[in-house]
Order: structure tokens, then C-alpha cells, then sequence
């Protein structure tokens, strides 16, 4: 089983921007196919973006697309999220996940978790 570690939120203006980064260990990640999801306060966790385990092709939810980028690099084992023009509706805790088939965006397709890392955005 690979763990994850997210990093790299933190508080930033309305359209400004973040990278988050998500550290694998312990298991195969390359192999993996992996996905970013969020959790704004008081609502379910929902999916964000995917990724396919070679990194050459992506989905991504309608709300972020044209503005967040996921990508990986296997040789690293890490995974990235690149979140460009921020709105305050993007504050969330945003996790990644493994071992899931691609294109899934449901929560219980993935076996593998990170804790989590918040995201602010003000307006």
C-alpha cells in the first residue's frame, strides 16, 4: 500500500495561484493512476482531476478546467496539482488518491489516501 503526503496549500488572494504536491512511498505510484479531490467546509469530498499512471492523459471536473493542471513525475514518485487563477469557491482541504481505475471520480474507487492539505482562497 503507498502512502501520501500532500503539501503545499496554504492562503492566497482571489486569482493568485498554488502548486500542491503529493509525495508517494512505500508502494508501486508509477503504476498508479492518481487523482486530486477536495472537501470545501461543510460539503462532501468531490473529485478535482485524474491523471493516467504514464502522466499522458488527464480528466478534469468542469469547475476547474482551463485553470488547474495535474501532472506527475514517476522518476520522483510525486504528483502535482497547479491551480492557477483561484477563486474563493476553490477553498477546500484538497487530498490526492491512488490506485484507482482511470477516470473514476468517485471516492470509493481509490484505495489510497493522503491526509490532506487546506487551500484558502479570499475574495
Amino acid at each position: 500500500q503507498v502512502q501520501l503526503v500532500e503539501s503545499g496549500g496554504g492562503l492566497v488572494q482571489s486569482g493568485g495561484s498554488l502548486r500542491l504536491t503529493c509525495g508517494a512511498s512505500g508502494g508501486p505510484f508509477s503504476s498508479y493512476n492518481m487523482a486530486w479531490f477536495r472537501q470545501p467546509p461543510g460539503k462532501e469530498r468531490e473529485f478535482v482531476a485524474t491523471i493516467l499512471w504514464t502522466g499522458k492523459i488527464s480528466n478534469y471536473a468542469d469547475s476547474v478546467k482551463g485553470r488547474f493542471t495535474i501532472s506527475r513525475d514517476n522518476a520522483k514518485n510525486t504528483g502535482y496539482l497547479q491551480m492557477d487563477d483561484l477563486k474563493p469557491e476553490d477553498t477546500a482541504v484538497y487530498y490526492c488518491a491512488a490506485q484507482g481505475p482511470f477516470g473514476a471520480t468517485t471516492v470509493a474507487a481509490y484505495a489510497n489516501w493522503g491526509q490532506g492539505t487546506q487551500v484558502t482562497v479570499s475574495s
